[in-house]
C-alpha cells in the first residue's frame, strides 16, 4: 500500500491567512482576535429599492399598498425552484394569500451570505483529525465571518432550504408582527391578540387586508424576539403549490441572460484555444475583417472575439479569423490524464478520515481489492454561458446568471478597473447550471468587450466553446481494498482515490479571479478531502480509512451537481455489491447488515425494494440496488437494467428519499427525478476525450445522453419527516450509476467498474 500522510497539507484557500498565535488567541474565551473582529465597524442594512407605494419591512420582504408581497430570494434560480420554495416559507409564516406573492431576486449583500455553505465547507475542507478541535473551531469562524463581509452568497451544496428557511421564517415572522401592531393600532387593540390570514390581520370579527396598513407598520420597531405564527389549519407549508416561475417559463416570457435586448445592442461569439496555459498568438485579420456582417474584433492575450449584428455572423467570421493559439507544456490528453491518475493511485496520499484501525485489522489477512475508474463530467446545460453587458457613463451594467453574484462582480470589476461599486450586476435565473454559474469568464470577457467597442453587447459560447472551457467534474480513479470476516461481511476496508483537488482550484478562481490554468497548477499537491467526500457512507464497518491522491491532470476541474460524492458513491456501492456477491449474500441483506447505525438509509433501502418488488438478486433477474446520504438527505433505489439490441436499456428506477420535511413535494418530486435522469446521463455519457489540448465532443449529440425514450419509468417515494429540511438538488445523481451497474451485473454477470458504462477493462 502507498504511504499516507496524515495531514491535509497546506491550504491553498484566498482567505486571510491566520498565523498560529492568532489561532490560539482567537481560541481563548472572548479572546483577542475575536473582540477586534467584532469591533471592526460594520452595519448591514437592507438595500432594496422599492416602487411607490411600496414599503421594506426587512431584507426579505416588501408590501404594498395594493397588498401585493415581493419576496426576496437570494439564491440563483436554475431550475432547482428555490424563487418558490423560499417564498413559499415567508407566506406561510406571514399569512399571506399565495396569489399576491411576487419574487425578486436579491441584491449583493451581506446580510444574504450563506453561512451554512461556508460552515459546511470548513468542516469537510479541513478535516478535523488534522487540526485541534480549538483551531478548527477558529477558523471556521473566521471563514464565516470573512464570507459575511465579502457577501459570499452562494447557491451551492443543495443549501436554499437549509440556509434560509430559518431566515425568511424570521423575517416573516418579524413583518407579521409589525403588520398585526399597525392594525390593532387603528382597532384599539393588544396586537399579541391578533392573527393573520390569507392576507389579513384578524382580530375578532375584524378585518384589515395587509395593503391597508403596510405603510404604518413598516414605520414602526418590531419586537426584539417576534412570535411565530400557530400551526395553521390549512398550511401553505407541505402544499403542492404551483412554482411562480412556472407559467413564464411555459409562455417564454421568463428573461435569462440571451433575452436581454438593448438599444443600439450586438452580438459577439468568442474563441479561446485550447485548455491549459494558452495565449492567442495571431489571426488573419485581413480575410476575417472581410467577414460579412461583421462590426467589431477584439483580441485578449486569452482569446478573440468577433461582433456582429447577429451571434451566427460573428462565430462565421471567427472561422475566417483562423485565429492560432500556442499552450505552454505537454497538451491535455485523455491518455495523459489517465496516466496522471494511475501514478497518483500508486503514490503518497492523505488519510483524510479514519475508524478503528484499518493496519493491525488487515496485518496477515487475505485482501480483496478492486479498482474504478470515471471520465470527467461536463455539464451540458442548455443555456450555454451568456452575458450581456453595456456601458453607462462612468459604469457597467450587466446580465448574467451566477451562483456568486459578488465574487462575478469583483471579477468584472478587476479585470476592467472600475470599482466594484460601478459594476451594476442584474443576477439572472439559469437555464440549467449544475455549478456551471461559478465560472464568470463570460461575464468578464462581455465586460471587456462592450467596455472596448463602446455599446450594448451580448456574448454567448458556442456549445463547442462550453465543452471546451468549462472546468468539468474531475475524472478519478480509485482502488478500494477490504478484509472479510467470517459470515463475508466486511471487517476492514481502505478507500484510495485519485483525482485532482477541485476545490482549491474553485476557491482560487472564485475568490482571487486567478486563471483556470493558474489555479490549476497552484494546487498541485494539495489535500482536499471534499474530493473524496461521500466514500465513508453511514456502513458500519469496524476498520475503514479513506484516502485522497491528489492527482496532476493537467486539465482544470470544476463543481457538478453531486460533486464528488457522484463517483464516490459508485466505487463504494459497487465495492459493496462485489463483496456481496462474493459472499453469495443477497445484496439488500448483506447492505442492512451495515446499516444498523444509519436507520434512515435502512428505511429507505427497505421501502425501495418492497415498492420495486426486489426478487433477492437472483441471477437474471437484472435488479440493481444502491443507497447513499448527503446534505441531511438519504435515498435508496432500485434499478432494472439489461442488455439489448439497441445496447443498454435501463427499465425501471425506483427511488426512495428521507429529505426532512419538505416544503414543496411537487418540486422536491421534480428534483429527485431530474436528479434521476441526470445521473442516468452520467452513467452512460455526459463526457468527453482530450486531445492536443481540445476536447473532441463539439455538439451535445456527441456526449452519449439518453433521448427521452431511453428514460425508464420512474417510480418516487418521499418519506414524510419532521426533521430539518435536507438537500434535494443533488440526492438523487450519486447512486444511479452504482445502482445500474450491479443490475447488469445481475442480469449478465459481469461487472462494469468504469464510468460512463463500459464493459472495457481497466
Amino acid at each position: 500500500m502507498a504511504g499516507i500522510r496524515d495531514t491535509v497539507g497546506k491550504s491553498k484557500s484566498r482567505l486571510p491567512h491566520v498565523s498560529r498565535r492568532q489561532m490560539l488567541v482567537g481560541a481563548t474565551a472572548a479572546g483577542g482576535l475575536a473582540i477586534a473582529w467584532s469591533l471592526w465597524p460594520r452595519d448591514y442594512q437592507p438595500n432594496l429599492t422599492t416602487a411607490p407605494d411600496e414599503h421594506i419591512f426587512n431584507a426579505f420582504l416588501k408590501i404594498g399598498d395594493d397588498g401585493h408581497i415581493s419576496a426576496i430570494v437570494p439564491q440563483c434560480e436554475m431550475g432547482q425552484g428555490v424563487t418558490t420554495l423560499l417564498p413559499q416559507i415567508m407566506a406561510d409564516e406571514l399569512g399571506a394569500d399565495w396569489r399576491t406573492i411576487a419574487v425578486e431576486t436579491a441584491p449583493i449583500n451581506p446580510l444574504y451570505t450563506n453561512t451554512l455553505l461556508i460552515d459546511e465547507d470548513s468542516a469537510v475542507f479541513t478535516p478535523r483529525p488534522a487540526v485541534p478541535d480549538f483551531v478548527a473551531d477558529v477558523r471556521s469562524w473566521i471563514r464565516r465571518e470573512w464570507a459575511v463581509r465579502h457577501a459570499v452568497m452562494l447557491t451551492a451544496n443543495s443549501s436554499s432550504v437549509r440556509m434560509f428557511e430559518a431566515p425568511c421564517r424570521a423575517a416573516a415572522a418579524q413583518a407579521r408582527a409589525l403588520l398585526m401592531m399597525a392594525a390593532a393600532a387603528r382597532w384599539d387593540a393588544d396586537w399579541e391578540t391578533c392573527d393573520t390570514q390569507d392576507g389579513f390581520v384578524v382580530h375578532g370579527r375584524k378585518k384589515l387586508r395587509f395593503g391597508e396598513v403596510a405603510a404604518a407598520a413598516a414605520l414602526l420597531e418590531p419586537p426584539a424576539e417576534p412570535g411565530y405564527r400557530a400551526s395553521s389549519s390549512d398550511p401553505l407549508y407541505g402544499k403542492e403549490l404551483t412554482r411562480l416561475d412556472l407559467p413564464a417559463k411555459v409562455d417564454g416570457s421568463a428573461n435569462y441572460a440571451g433575452d436581454i435586448r438593448l438599444p443600439d445592442m450586438v452580438f459577439a461569439a468568442i474563441r479561446q484555444g485550447p485548455v491549459g496555459a494558452t495565449r492567442l498568438k495571431s489571426i488573419d485579420r485581413k480575410r476575417g475583417l472581410a467577414s460579412p456582417g461583421l462590426l467589431h474584433v477584439v483580441t485578449h492575450e486569452r482569446w478573440v472575439a468577433a461582433v456582429a449584428r447577429n451571434w451566427w455572423a460573428a462565430n462565421r467570421a471567427l472561422d475566417r479569423f483562423a485565429p492560432v493559439f500556442e499552450t505552454a507544456g505537454t497538451p491535455v490528453s485523455s491518455d495523459g490524464i489517465d496516466a496522471a491518475l494511475k501514478a497518483a493511485l500508486k503514490a503518497d496520499g492523505f488519510r483524510i478520515a479514519s475508524e478503528g484501525n484499518v493496519v493491525e485489522a488487515m496485518a496477515g489477512r487475505k485482501r480483496i481489492s478492486a479498482e474504478y475508474a470515471v471520465a470527467p463530467a461536463v455539464h451540458a446545460a442548455i443555456e450555454t454561458r451568456t452575458a450581456t453587458a453595456t456601458p453607462d457613463g462612468s459604469r457597467l451594467r450587466l446580465w448574467v446568471a451566477t451562483q456568486a453574484p459578488a465574487q462575478c462582480r469583483d471579477a468584472v470589476a478587476q479585470a476592467t478597473g472600475l470599482a466594484p461599486r460601478d459594476v451594476i450586476l442584474f443576477p439572472m435565473m439559469a437555464g440549467g447550471s449544475f455549478d456551471a454559474c461559478l465560472d464568470h469568464s463570460v461575464a468578464v470577457q462581455a465586460a471587456i468587450i462592450a467596455l472596448q467597442i463602446k455599446r450594448p453587447v451580448q456574448l454567448a459560447w458556442s456549445r463547442a466553446e462550453e465543452i471546451m472551457r468549462l472546468p468539468p467534474r474531475a475524472p478519478a480513479r480509485a482502488k478500494l481494498t477490504a478484509t472479510l470476516n467470517a459470515a463475508g461481511g466486511i471487517d476492514a476496508l481502505v478507500t484510495r482515490i485519485a483525482v485532482p483537488p477541485t476545490n482549491h482550484e474553485v476557491r482560487e478562481r472564485l475568490f482571487a479571479n486567478l486563471p483556470a490554468d493558474v489555479a490549476q497548477r497552484a494546487a498541485v499537491g494539495s489535500a482536499d478531502a471534499a474530493a473524496v467526500e461521500g466514500a465513508a457512507n453511514g456502513y458500519a464497518i469496524p476498520h475503514g480509512a479513506v484516502d485522497h491522491c491528489p492527482a496532476d491532470i493537467g486539465l482544470p476541474t470544476g463543481r457538478w451537481r453531486g460533486n464528488a460524492d457522484s463517483y464516490t458513491a459508485f466505487f463504494t456501492e459497487s465495492f459493496v455489491d462485489e463483496m456481496a456477491a462474493r459472499a453469495g449474500t443477497d445484496a439488500l441483506s448483506y447492505r442492512m447488515a451495515m446499516l444498523d447505525g444509519a436507520p434512515l438509509l435502512a428505511r429507505c433501502l427497505l421501502t425501495a425494494t418492497s415498492l420495486g418488488g426486489w426478487e433477492g438478486g437472483l441471477s437474471g433477474a437484472a435488479q440493481g440496488l444502491a443507497c447513499h446520504s448527503m446534505r441531511g438527505s438519504h435515498i435508496a433505489l432500485m434499478a432494472t437494467a439489461r442488455q439489448s439490441e439497441r445496447g443498454l436499456q435501463v427499465e425501471q428506477f425506483v427511488a426512495v428519499v428521507d429529505a426532512g420535511r419538505v416544503v414543496n413535494p411537487a418540486i422536491a418530486r421534480q428534483q429527485i427525478e431530474g436528479g434521476l435522469v441526470f445521473g442516468l446521463a452520467a452513467a452512460v455519457g455526459a463526457t468527453t476525450d482530450y486531445q492536443g489540448g481540445i476536447a473532441t465532443a463539439r455538439k451535445l449529440g456527441q456526449l452519449g445522453l439518453p433521448i427521452l425514450s431511453q428514460i425508464p419509468q420512474i417510480t418516487i417515494e418521499i418519506i414524510d419527516s419532521d426533521r430539518d429540511p435536507g438537500g434535494l438538488g443533488e440526492i438523487a445523481v450519486p447512486v444511479v450509476a452504482p445502482a445500474i451497474a450491479n443490475a447488469m451485473f445481475a442480469a449478465t454477470g459481469r461487472r462494469i467498474r468504469r464510468l460512463p458504462l463500459s464493459a472495457h477493462p481497466l
